[in-house]
Formats: C-alpha cells, structure tokens, sequence
C-alpha cells in the first residue's frame, strides 16, 4: 500500500469552495477500484488548513486517479484558492500489513 498525506492551506475566502470542491472529488476518488481510503480533514485551530489522507494499492492506482476527470477538475479548480502550493508527503504503511 502507499499512503499519501495532502496538506492544503486555503484562502479564507474560499474555504467553502474549496469544500465544496473537493467534497466531489472525494465522493468520486473513492469509488475508484485502487482507492481503499480518501479521507478529508480540517484543522481544528486553523480553519484554512485541510488534509488528505489517502490511501492506494500501488503506485498503479495513484497514476489511475491523476487521469480521473473528477481529480483534473479538483486540480484546475482548487489552484487559485490555496495560499500555496498544496504538498504532500508518502508513507508506507507497517501496521496492518498489506
């Protein structure tokens, strides 16, 4: 498995946009056959930072989303609305085994 933390800090201005946006993408993503968790957080002493946990079967799966019509549109739609560049950082899962 490869699991991928998305850390996002939004606009004030767009938090529900942002929401709203990424809500779709989430509902989406997670019926994708390579997906077995796409959660989405928000900061509780920070409302303009969110994270994404997702989680892949493989490095197959991660490339299968980026071609996903939904995940193009999060992409181009949520650009404008971040205070910068959204980064991630992956891990590899321990505990529960594969």
């Amino acid at each position: 498995m490869l699991i991928v933390h998305v850390h996002i800090q939004v606009k004030t201005e767009y938090i529900n946009d942002f929401i709203s946006l990424t809500m779709e993408n989430v509902r989406n993503s997670i019926l994708e056959a390579g997906i077995k968790t796409f959660d989405f957080y928000q900061q509780n002493d920070d409302l303009n930072k969110f994270l994404l946990v997702e989680i892949y079967s493989d490095e197959q799966a991660v490339s299968a989303h980026k071609q996903t019509r939904h995940y193009d549109k999060w992409k181009t739609g949520v650009e404008e609305m971040m205070i910068e560049p959204r980064y991630s950082i992956k891990y590899a899962n321990i505990f529960p085994e594969d």
